[in-house]
């Protein structure tokens, strides 16, 4: 997937090279970091980037298309939601980890399985979806950095992450969901 990304010259496993700029910076920064917030990042480097604009290129996948593509994780599922409307929909695909897969299909029974080979056939797959819906995950990070129509599954407690840009939103309740679901879908 790094290696797709026009804007890095070069890709490799570190090895002891010269670091430009150390990321880990904003963790010594006087901010609170329970929240995340990608202008930490603005503030280090010294780059004001546009987060409405797409940061992640790839090539559509070549089989799989037209899909809703699904991510919920175990991790920052929101009590007040459940996916059982999706049953009213078809084409539904999930990409994450099988044991999820497994405990999401309880609740929708049409949702297929997929088993990604790696992060750039899931990046793939989520631009070739009519539309991702899920909570936070790399998946959702994926379809932000692609700009593809998309759900993020918020959890009030734990507030880290905000769509950014057209065709996105976020939700805490299930009727929310419902309404930018049929909204993205239709």
């Amino acid at each position: 997937l790094l290696n797709q990304q026009k804007y890095l010259s070069k890709v490799e496993i570190f090895n002891n090279q010269k670091i430009h700029v150390d990321m880990d910076l904003f963790r010594s920064m006087p901010a609170n970091i329970q929240y995340y917030s990608p202008r930490w990042f603005f503030h280090l480097t010294g780059v004001q980037a546009n987060l409405e604009g797409s940061f992640l290129q790839v090539n559509p996948h070549k089989i799989i298309n037209g899909k809703i593509v699904v991510l919920r994780t175990f991790r920052y599922r929101n009590c007040f939601i459940n996916y059982k409307f999706l049953n009213e929909y078809e084409n539904i695909i999930f990409v994450g980890l099988k044991d999820e897969y497994n405990d999401l299909k309880k609740q929708v029974r049409n949702l297929e399985f997929y088993d990604c080979k790696d992060f750039l056939e899931m990046a793939q797959i989520i631009k070739s979806s009519k539309l991702f819906l899920g909570n936070l995950s790399f998946g959702y990070t994926i379809a932000e950095g692609l700009k593809i129509p998309r759900l993020l599954e918020s959890v009030p407690e734990f507030p880290l992450v905000y769509p950014n840009g057209k065709n996105a939103y976020d939700f805490y309740f299930q009727e929310h969901c419902e309404k930018w679901f049929s909204y993205l879908y239709y």
